[in-house]
C-alpha cells in the first residue's frame, strides 16, 4: 500500500498469461455460445479437423471443428452456406485470435451467394444453355490452343507446363485477365471474344477457361451471367477448369467440358505426343507389312508363271524387276513420309520455345523502359540541380509564392542531402 497518496503502477501482463485471462472472461460470459452466419473459406484438413469461418454483414469469426465433432456432421458444409452452430468462444493463444470452437452444427438455410448462384443456374437452363446436344467434343488433333487467365495465376504454370509436356508442337495463344474481383467478369468477357476472333481465322480450334480453387467469393466472377452466355457464344470446343474438383460455376455449366483442374483441362486438350507418335509408328509398320505381303504373293504368282513356262522368260524377269522397283520405291516413300512427319514436330516445337521466348524478352524490355521513365521522375533529381522544396514548417504546405511569405514566418527548406529550418528576414527597400 502506498502511503505518498502517488497512483498504483498499472500491471504488466505476459502475452500468455493475457491471452488466458481474455479466454477465461469469454468462457465466463459467453460459453457456451450458439452463432448464426454465412461458412466462407471451409477447408478439411488430413487430419479430419475442418476450418472455417462464419461471416455476415456486420462481422466475422474464425472456426475450428475438431475431428470427432466433424465426422457426426450430417452434410458436407460448403462455402456460402448459412448455418447455426453450437460451440465455446476462445483464444487461440498461438496467435492471440479470437476463435470459436464448434461441437455441433445445422443448416439455416442457404446463403445469398449460393441462393443468387442457384437462381441464375435455373434460369439459364430454363433456357437451354445447359443442353448436352449444343456440347462438342475436342479437337484430337488441335491446331492451336487459346488459355483465358490471369497472368499471375498460378493455374496459367500448370496449364503451361503440362500443354509443353504432352504437345510442345501445338501453338499456344493467352488472353489474360483477372479472374477475381469485380473487374474479372468484364475482362474474361474480352479474354473470350478475343480468342473467338482468332478462332474465326483458323489460328486456334480449343479454349480452356481455367482459374485455381479458392473460396466461393473468390470464384465468384464465373458465376456471372453475361460471362456465361458469352461462353455458350464460343466458335469452337471449350473446357471450363475452374476451381478443383468440388467446385462448381456456371461457367461450368455453359462450357462444352467441364475439367476437375486447370491441369486436366489441359490434358483433356492436348493428348500426349507421344501417344501420336507411337500410333504412326505402328501404321508404319503395318503398311510395310502389307507391301510386304503383296510383294510375296506377287512373287509367288511371278514364281507359278515361270513353273508354267519352264524356264524365266526375258519379259518375266522384266515383271520381276518392275515389281522389285515398285517394292524399293514404297519403301522410301514410307520412309520419307515419315522422316516429314518426324520434321513438322521437331519445327513446331522449336517455334513454341522461340515464342515463349521472345514473349518473356518484350515483357523484360518493357519493364525496363518503364523503370527508366520511373527514375528521370524522381524529385531527389531536381533537387540534385541546387534546387530547393520549401515548405510552411507549422503546416507543412508547399509555398510557391513569395506574396503568400510574411516576416518572422517559419520556413524549412528540403535539399537533395537533407532539410534545414529558416525564417524570413524583412524586406529590404520596402516602399513607404
Amino acid at each position: 500500500m502506498l502511503t505518498d497518496g502517488s497512483p498504483a503502477a498499472p500491471r504488466v501482463w505476459a502475452v500468455g498469461a493475457l491471452c488466458r485471462a481474455v479466454a477465461d472472461a469469454l468462457e465466463a460470459r459467453f460459453n457456451p455460445v450458439s452463432v448464426r452466419g454465412e461458412i466462407t473459406g471451409f477447408s478439411r484438413a488430413a487430419s479430419g479437423h475442418c476450418y472455417f469461418s462464419l461471416k455476415d454483414t456486420q462481422g466475422q469469426v474464425r472456426c475450428a471443428m475438431f475431428r470427432r465433432s466433424a465426422s457426426l456432421l450430417a452434410f458436407a458444409p460448403r462455402d456460402g452456406e448459412l448455418v447455426e452452430v453450437s460451440g465455446r468462444l476462445g483464444v487461440y493463444e498461438q496467435r492471440g485470435d479470437l476463435q470459436l470452437v464448434v461441437e455441433s452444427m445445422r443448416r439455416a438455410g442457404q446463403g445469398a451467394l449460393f441462393e443468387q448462384f442457384l437462381r441464375l443456374k435455373a434460369k439459364l437452363e430454363a433456357e437451354g444453355l445447359f443442353e448436352a446436344g449444343r456440347k462438342r467434343p475436342l479437337p484430337l488433333l488441335p491446331r492451336g490452343i487459346g488459355i483465358a487467365t490471369s497472368l499471375g495465376a498460378a493455374a496459367l504454370h500448370d496449364v503451361v507446363t503440362c500443354l509443353r509436356r504432352r504437345a510442345p508442337h501445338v501453338p499456344v495463344v493467352l488472353a489474360p485477365a483477372a479472374v477475381q474481383g469485380m473487374q474479372a467478369p468484364a475482362e474474361l468477357v474480352a479474354a473470350l471474344e478475343s480468342l473467338y476472333r482468332l478462332a474465326g481465322r483458323g489460328t486456334i480450334d480449343a479454349i480452356l477457361l481455367v482459374r485455381g480453387g479458392g473460396s466461393m467469393e473468390d470464384l465468384w466472377a464465373f458465376n456471372d451471367e453475361r460471362l456465361a452466355r458469352t461462353i455458350v457464344r464460343s466458335p469452337v470446343p471449350l473446357v471450363s477448369g475452374v476451381g478443383h474438383e468440388t467446385d462448381f460455376t456456371i461457367a461450368d455449366f455453359c462450357a462444352d467440358l467441364r475439367a476437375p483442374t486447370p491441369t486436366a483441362a489441359a490434358e483433356l486438350a492436348a493428348q500426349p505426343r507421344e501417344a501420336w507418335l507411337g500410333a504412326l509408328r505402328i501404321l508404319h509398320e503395318r503398311l510395310q507389312e502389307a507391301a510386304q505381303r503383296r510383294l510375296d504373293r506377287a512373287e509367288q504368282r511371278l514364281d507359278q508363271a515361270a513353273a508354267h513356262l519352264g524356264r524365266p522368260s526375258a519379259r518375266t524377269a522384266q515383271q520381276h524387276l518392275r515389281i522389285e522397283r515398285q517394292a524399293q520405291r514404297l519403301r522410301l516413300a514410307l520412309a520419307s513420309r515419315l522422316r516429314r512427319a518426324q520434321e513438322e514436330l521437331r519445327a513446331a516445337r522449336d517455334g513454341l520455345r522461340g515464342g515463349i521466348a521472345e514473349r518473356v524478352s518484350r515483357a523484360a524490355r518493357q519493364c525496363e523502359r518503364v523503370e527508366m521513365r520511373l527514375e528521370l521522375l524522381d524529385p531527389r533529381l531536381v533537387l540534385q540541380r541546387g534546387y530547393a522544396l520549401l515548405t510552411d514548417a507549422a503546416s507543412g504546405q508547399p509555398l510557391t509564392s513569395a506574396r503568400a511569405l510574411h516576416e518572422g514566418q517559419a520556413v524549412r527548406a528540403a535539399l537533395a542531402d537533407g532539410e534545414v529550418d529558416l525564417r524570413v528576414a524583412p524586406r529590404s527597400g520596402n516602399p513607404s
